[in-house]
């Protein structure tokens, strides 16, 4: 039944939803939330409630809220629709103040978009000089392979930063948000630099994320009609031609969606937050099927092989545990890294076993519980060199372990995070470097999966630093 006391405030729209008088307080609302009058109502859910009533031809009333980046408002709202538009009266108008914003929170949404909309992500130290780095834009290739090649070297010594002379770069603060240009590409580009921080010391590494002012433009129909067949062990469809066209559209809708969410660009009700949260965590479900789709396509490849390496597993841990730290510190869970002086020689191919140790701890991030710990241990094996890492999850039971690494298995998991392909590209991945990749676990004990690839035997470096087997007993692991 609708509200017969007295009005607080009317208004008028016309039959393009615009508001083209309002009395206060809701035209002041309609300013705060962006809008003018006459103009679109700016409010979502008032622009809801007329929508709905001039689609029934009803005349509806309830209560709308709203925020305009200062009050939290709840108001009851009769609308009556028109011939030429909607009648709108106030019946009721409670306004609060809104609680003050949590500036970690805040820089936790800006990470998350900064690493959506990334082109180019590369690891650097306490001095930003390079540690590792992945792209899979074609304009940046010639870019990723000079930074590897000068691992070690400050990131600004490879691109040309504008209207900046320095040859060694500047304090990280004014480097963040920078302009710069890449050899090679003629796209325009951002540099955002997100540190690692230790209140009240400098910042111990980053993440640089470059982004693009503009997507890559497409090839020339000629051109792609003309282009020659993959060789079999380059990328096939989905990595040469589907991948790169949906990488930039759907990171932008992440990035846009995560800014409504985050209400960045404005006011919004709590419920559009929400639908915009949804539309953030399909378009990286999304994202991550079309990344898994590239690497299934390469790995399936029938003479897809791998590039052997001397390499240390100790450190490629290290790496991958401090890429995904701020992943789990944000549920407050601990990796337990192999320690500076441990050293484990193995003969692999570095990006590949990062790109497994990387899926293998992004996994026991995800199912293991708000904080608990995660360990990364090393081992030898004969002529073989070890890495295991273990959680506190829910465990897996024998009929899971037999299937965990298939195709597509995601062991019943119901929301939309992951593909069911990262394990066995992982195990695929393994198999190509001569090795193998296993998983021991019972339920309710945790998990540990053991990555196995040939030692480097002509490098006989023990192991030294924590035992696994026995700190993990001890810190009642898995």
């Amino acid at each position: 039944m609708l509200s017969t006391t007295t009005s607080l405030a009317r208004a008028q729209c016309d039959a393009e939803n615009r508001l083209t008088a309002a009395e206060e307080p809701l035209a002041s609302l309609q300013f705060r939330c962006g809008g003018e009058i006459p103009g679109t109502i700016a409010i979502p859910s008032l622009l809801e409630l007329v929508r709905k009533a001039r689609a029934y031809n009803l005349k509806l009333g309830r209560t709308i809220r709203a925020n305009d980046g200062r009050d939290a408002v709840s108001a009851w709202v009769e609308v009556e629709p028109g011939p030429d538009g909607a009648a709108i009266t106030v019946r009721s108008w409670q306004a609060a103040a809104l609680p003050p914003e949590d500036q970690a929170e805040l820089a936790a949404h800006r990470s998350a978009i900064e690493r959506d909309l990334a082109e180019l992500s590369a690891r650097l130290d306490g001095q930003q000089n390079v540690l590792t780095v992945e792209t899979q834009a074609p304009d940046l290739a010639d870019l990723a392979a000079a930074m590897r090649d000068g691992s070690g070297r400050p990131w600004t010594d490879f691109v040309a930063l504008d209207g900046n002379s320095h040859a060694q770069p500047l304090h990280w603060r004014l480097l963040d948000g920078a302009a710069l240009r890449v050899p090679g590409s003629e796209r325009a580009w951002r540099a955002t630099l997100l540190p690692q921080e230790v209140p009240g010391e400098e910042p111990s590494g980053f993440e640089l994320c470059l982004s693009a002012e503009s997507p890559l433009p497409p090839a020339p129909s000629a051109a792609v009609a003309a282009r020659p067949t993959a060789p079999q062990n380059g990328p096939g469809l989905v990595g040469r031609d589907i991948a790169p066209v949906l990488r930039q559209p759907i990171a932008r809708i992440i990035a846009n969606a995560e800014t409504i969410r985050t209400r960045m660009a404005g006011p919004l009700a709590e419920e559009y937050s929400q639908y915009a949260a949804d539309i953030a965590a399909a378009g990286q479900h999304l994202l991550s099927l079309v990344e898994d789709l590239a690497d299934l396509e390469v790995v399936e490849a029938d003479d897809f092989n791998t590039a052997p390496d001397r390499i240390d597993l100790s450190d490629v841990a290290r790496r991958a545990a401090g890429i995904l730290a701020v992943r789990a510190q944000e549920r407050g869970i601990a990796i337990d890294a192999p320690r500076l002086g441990e050293h484990l020689p193995a003969i692999a191919e570095f990006r590949r076993v990062l790109q497994v140790l990387l899926n293998l701890v992004g996994n026991a991030i995800r199912y293991s519980p708000d904080r608990s710990q995660i360990w990364i241990r090393l081992e030898h094996a004969g002529a073989r060199a070890r890495v295991i890492v273990a959680d506190q999850g829910p465990g897996l039971s024998e009929e899971q372990m037999a299937r965990v690494f298939e195709k597509f298995e995601r062991l019943g998991r119901s929301d939309e995070t992951g593909s069911g392909l990262g394990l066995y590209i992982s195990r695929k991945l393994a198999r190509a470097m001569g090795g193998e990749l296993t998983v021991e676990s019972a339920p309710g004990q945790g998990a540990r999966f053991i990555l196995d690839v040939p030692g480097d035997l002509l490098a006989a470096t023990p192991v030294t630093g924590h035992e696994p087997d026995q700190q993990q007993s001890d810190d009642g692991g898995n």
